[in-house]
């Protein structure tokens, strides 16, 4: 499982025009938030999503090297299959490190569901669909997470 991690001031994802999850640290008196996208490999368990999601929410990357746990910082979750992309031979990806659309699907669940288990306020993408995703990547401070 890959995590990118994106500390973020504003985030918003939207499919068909609708935005279907947003996220505003400033609501939550948090100064960041995170926007994590998620990629699913064959082998990866609700396990594994559970401990990245520990990871990711007491990852110090935040203002005052403080984690998302520390400040109740909100957490936009999209999944992102193509961080598996294999790009060693030719000119087009191989996506066959990316699990499968059923397999993945409850995975990023469980890890969107393991943050908010952990205390977070998490929005999400929509699994599947195109989604167009905004966001204002604060630093920048981006950091990928493997598990």
């Amino acid at each position: 499982m890959r995590v990118l991690l994106q500390r973020v001031s504003a985030a918003q994802v939207t499919v068909d025009e609708e935005i279907v999850g947003r996220i505003d640290p400033a609501a939550h008196h948090a100064p960041h938030g995170l926007v994590a996208l998620v990629g699913v490999t064959h082998g990866d368990t609700d396990t594994t999503a559970k401990a990245l999601a520990d990871k990711v929410w007491r990852l110090r990357i935040l203002d005052g090297e403080r984690s998302a746990a520390d400040l109740v910082a909100p957490i936009l979750v999209i999944s992102q299959f193509t961080l598996y992309a294999d790009t060693a031979k030719g000119r087009r990806p191989s996506w066959n490190a990316a699990a499968p659309g059923a397999v993945a699907e409850p995975i990023v669940d469980a890890f969107a569901q393991a943050l908010r288990d952990l205390g977070a306020t998490v929005a999400t993408g929509r699994f599947g669909a195109h989604m167009h995703i905004d966001l204002t990547n604060d630093g920048p401070v981006t950091v990928l997470l493997e598990g």
